[in-house]
């Protein structure tokens, strides 16, 4: 019998299957379609300090082996997701989730993520400094080092529960960054988010999503994330949760053998409702097949 359990800053996951925030809404929608407390947790839609409408339409371009997205972190905002969101889904999901938590200055990541903090249902906090789509947002805090010490530096000031730092692909060197957010008392890295991407609508001449760029993702961004992964593994000594174009069991041992504790699932989500059920449903049978007792043994397996 296999192990697939993890550990997540001493949270114990029973397989290391999340979905990837703004891929999974907040959970309970997926509960009508299959027992989500299969699930090893879930990352929550992104939350800011006040609702957000988010950017306009079209928002969605495809493309191949993935999609470009500019949604803009459309949320109702820390209050209504505390009052509204989370119960709804603690009526259908028992584990620790993960808070996906964005802002436009420090003092408002500060002020979020400390009124999550006390959340009961949440395990994990995960900071995104790394939103590409959203104007003076979160991009410019995740590009430079000493921006991504200093959010880092204040959401632990008021926070007790772990706080991971979900970072940028788009910069020079992504280890810099890990290692400043390490440096400020970051208890976890998430990457990657999103690549910067566009499309053309041929007939129009004209970018296709309102915004003109967008987030790209899907299985085609899978070779980034994983090299940096492998990169971030040798720069910190905290834990990291992998994530990009993860879509089979077979790429989250790829993830793990890179560097990952655990892996989110994204855009596989928005194809398939049912991907990251399947994926769990194959871990047992590719570990098997590879000679793989435990997952948590092959972390950081191919250095």
């Amino acid at each position: 019998m296999v192990n697939t359990k993890v550990t997540l800053s001493g949270l114990t996951l029973d397989n290391p299957i999340i979905p990837a925030s703004g891929t999974f809404g907040f959970g309970y929608e997926f509960a009508d379609l299959y027992d989500i407390n299969i699930l090893g947790s879930i990352s929550c839609k992104g939350t800011t300090k006040e609702p957000r409408f988010g950017n306009p339409t079209p928002r969605i371009a495809e493309c191949t082996d993935g999609m470009i997205n500019s949604v803009g972190l459309q949320n109702p905002g820390i209050d209504k997701v505390i009052s509204e969101e989370l119960p709804k889904l603690a009526k259908v999901y028992s584990k620790p989730v993960i808070a996906n938590i964005s802002g436009f200055s420090i003092e408002e990541y500060a002020y979020t993520c400390e009124k999550i903090d006390t959340h009961p249902q949440v395990g994990i906090i995960e900071v995104n400094i790394s939103c590409p789509n959203v104007h003076n947002g979160g991009m410019s805090f995740g590009t430079n080092p000493d921006s991504a010490f200093e959010v880092t530096k204040a959401v632990k000031a008021v926070t007790k529960k772990p706080v991971y730092i979900k970072l940028s692909p788009n910069v020079t060197d992504i280890t810099e960054i890990a290692k400043a957010c390490e440096a400020a008392g970051a208890d976890g890295i998430s990457l990657i988010n999103t690549l910067m991407g566009m499309r053309i609508d041929l007939k129009t001449r004209k970018p296709v999503i309102a915004n003109k760029m967008g987030g790209f993702s899907g299985p085609a961004i899978f070779p980034v994330a994983l090299r940096m992964v492998y990169q971030v593994f040798d720069a910190v000594k905290i834990p990291i949760i992998g994530m990009g174009g993860v879509s089979s069991a077979r790429d989250v041992i790829e993830m793990m053998l890179a560097g990952a504790s655990a892996v989110q699932v994204g855009a596989a989500n928005l194809i398939d409702p049912f991907a990251s059920k399947n994926i769990i449903e194959q871990l047992p049978e590719v570990m098997a097949k590879f000679g793989i007792n435990s997952l948590e043994e092959i972390i950081g397996g191919s250095h």
